[in-house]
């Protein structure tokens, strides 16, 4: 017992004079912080790339996605409100993912989300986020999704995947293989467990959101400018959406919605989906279905579609079942104005019918749809700032643009930046184009009655001074006023040489690309192609100059390259350009009508000259000889439009 007493009073002297020796030191030892994972510490540096089997909250305002960010079983990950998480390398390997098992919670608020988005926010970005849960799908359990390869489905309908609150979400759809491309929001088997509330979905280059089965409901959705579906379903998903605005500003894009396969009778409660381009609104594939209550539909091609032809009566609409004739357009539209977690993201559509009084200017930061007649008056200014588009409702005869006598406008386009005017179809008929009516002589006399709207023009004033207009995109005109009459691309009644008007393009048209009703007006530098009746058409003594002319005829059926009608008041033209893959007439000429051509190159024509009512060839003069029928004009030099990048501009 002494020994053993001796030896721990031993001991305990050498570890009392260890901690005396150790406290007396000049450096304390560092303190070995605990390990953290390598996805951890790349959080903390602000960048989020690979598994998560941790659970973890942001701390930081902005981190880089430079890869796939994985949420494994088990872990969870928090996103506090204000934090940005930008996708700075782009492709199909830059997305998040939340496995089977995993959670993410998204804390945004109202004033504060969260955001994800690449660098630039453009379409196929990157891969959007993508969560898997453990509810039932028709495709089984444990299916392979498309993403990734990860696993989803299983039986708890109840499945908790997170919170997602107040999320903003843009630029992704990057393409996975030749068939498949990523959504904004993929959800797989997510089960009804999991909120998701006020979320929104911009430029993508697939879907907005899309169900793969599951039971997850979502409210307060907003959707825009999505290049395939908004709301995509499949595999038997059965929640409810409740609150759905949906915008479509860009063309080309498939559905508002697309259900395909096994109708599981989803609801869809209090739905908005507004286009200013056209397509379909609602899709039905297979035998898929819906209930869908307070539903507002404007400005779609066409309402519903069942692709494949299966029962409208599973498709059940404020309460009867659907039909392809209705136009759905008198629910009440959800308002959005409380949503500002939207705010600066959405877009504001302005709309333009009526008329200008007093100076407006349109700016290229705004969408503006032109839904009926859009009439400068006498006094007033129409400003258009370079690079602003106008997509134009597909109405025909009441839709236009109109300058009246004593109006002005000013298309201030640029070569980089041309203003557009079009359908988002860019059919030729769909619309009236643009009239202005000047105070210059016509040969019809003073305030002459116009055959568009019954304006008045013509006068004794020939420099008049309409305005500006340069650098300029019209298609899709033509629009049919009467059955005699339709409008032209650009319609100049009795438009005074004050007016500047050059770098024009006019495309599409169902009636002439530009027609001069008297005026002294001249043109520099006009485009014109697949004009269906003739590309420049004059009459009532018009007496201006058109200078580089080119027009590309490759549809057939269509009038003139040229017509020139009754009085010959000698307008010039300097370096036309005409050719034709379909044959027709390149310039005729009615009555004593008649023309000064200098350098001029025509191609493809079956008739190049027509003295339509047999007048004197000597009206017309090219190259400093009276016009011949049997020569063969493509000596001179073609209109080199290489140059002229903005001709072909859309919207």
């Amino acid at each position: 017992m002494k020994k053993s007493l001796v030896k721990i009073l031993s001991i305990s002297a050498l570890s009392i004079a260890a901690l005396t020796f150790t406290s007396c030191g000049s450096d304390d030892p560092d303190v070995i912080p605990p390990q953290v994972s390598d996805v951890v510490a790349k959080l903390k540096a602000g960048e989020m790339n690979g598994t998560l089997k941790e659970s973890y909250t942001l701390t930081g305002n902005s981190y880089s996605l430079t890869g796939s960010f994985i949420i494994a079983e088990g872990a969870s990950l928090t996103i506090p409100a204000g934090t940005s998480i930008i996708a700075d390398k782009k492709g199909t390997d830059v997305y998040l993912a939340v496995l089977k098992g995993g959670k993410i919670n998204i804390n945004g608020t109202n004033s504060n989300p969260v955001v994800m988005t690449s660098t630039d926010g453009n379409p196929g970005d990157w891969g959007g986020l993508t969560i898997c849960g453990k509810a039932t799908t028709t495709a089984g359990v444990d299916v392979t999704a498309e993403v990734g390869g990860f696993k989803y489905g299983g039986t708890t309908d109840n499945d908790n995947s997170g919170v997602i609150k107040n999320l903003v979400i843009k630029g992704t759809g990057a393409q996975i293989n030749l068939d498949s491309q990523y959504n904004g929001v993929s959800l797989y088997a997510v089960g009804s467990g999991t909120v998701i509330e006020n979320i929104a979905v911009f430029n993508g280059a697939d879907d907005g959101v899309e169900f793969f089965g599951g039971t997850v409901s979502a409210k307060n959705i907003y959707l825009e400018d999505l290049e395939d579906d908004a709301i995509d379903w499949t595999e038997g998903w059965n929640g409810t959406v409740e609150n759905s605005y949906i915008l479509n500003t860009k063309k080309g894009f498939s559905t508002v919605v697309e259900a395909d396969k096994d109708n599981k009778n989803p609801k869809l409660i209090n739905l908005t989906a507004m286009s200013i381009v056209g397509g379909t609104a609602l899709q039905f594939k297979k035998t898929s279905g819906a209930t869908i209550t307070n539903l507002f539909l404007d400005g779609y091609t066409k309402q519903i579609d069942m692709k494949d032809n299966g029962p409208l009566a599973n498709v059940i609409i404020d309460g009867s079942a659907a039909t392809t004739s209705a136009n759905y357009n008198t629910g009440t539209k959800v308002d959005i104005s409380g949503w500002n977690f939207i705010t600066g993201e959405a877009t504001s559509v302005t709309p333009l019918q009526g008329e200008v009084t007093g100076t407006v200017t349109l700016t290229s930061d705004k969408t503006y749809n032109l839904k009926g007649s859009y009439i400068v008056k006498d006094g007033a200014t129409l400003n258009i700032e370079a690079g602003t588009k106008i997509i134009v409702d597909p109405k025909g005869t009441d839709v236009y643009i109109a300058v009246l006598k004593g109006g002005k406008i000013n298309i201030n386009g640029t070569a980089a930046k041309p203003v557009v005017m079009s359908s988002a179809a860019e059919n030729p008929g769909d619309w009236g184009g643009l009239t202005i009516c000047g105070k210059a002589t016509t040969t019809a006399g003073t305030d002459v009655t116009a055959e568009v709207g019954g304006f008045k023009y013509g006068g004794t004033t020939d420099d008049d001074n309409s305005g500006v207009i340069k650098h300029l995109v019209i298609k899709g005109t033509g629009a049919q006023i009467n059955l005699d009459s339709q409008y032209n691309g650009i319609s100049l009644y009795a438009v005074g040489s004050g007016t500047t008007i050059e770098n024009v393009s006019v495309i599409n048209g169902a009636d002439d690309g530009i027609e001069f009703f008297g005026g002294t007006v001249s043109v520099k530098n006009i485009y014109l192609e697949n004009n269906e009746d003739d590309s420049i058409d004059w009459t009532e003594g018009w007496n201006g100059k058109v200078t580089n002319t080119y027009i590309s005829h490759t549809k057939s059926g269509f009038s003139t390259a040229f017509e020139g009608d009754k009085l010959n008041n000698n307008p010039n033209f300097e370096n036309v350009t005409a050719i034709s893959s379909v044959g027709g007439t390149a310039l005729q000429f009615k009555k004593q009508s008649g023309a000064t051509i200098t350098n001029l190159y025509l191609e493809g024509y079956s008739k190049e000259i027509d003295m339509k009512d047999g007048g004197d060839l000597s009206n017309v003069k090219i190259d400093g000889k009276d016009a011949s029928t049997s020569e063969k004009y493509n000596k001179g030099a073609k209109v080199d439009v290489s140059g002229w990048s903005w001709k072909k501009a859309g919207l």
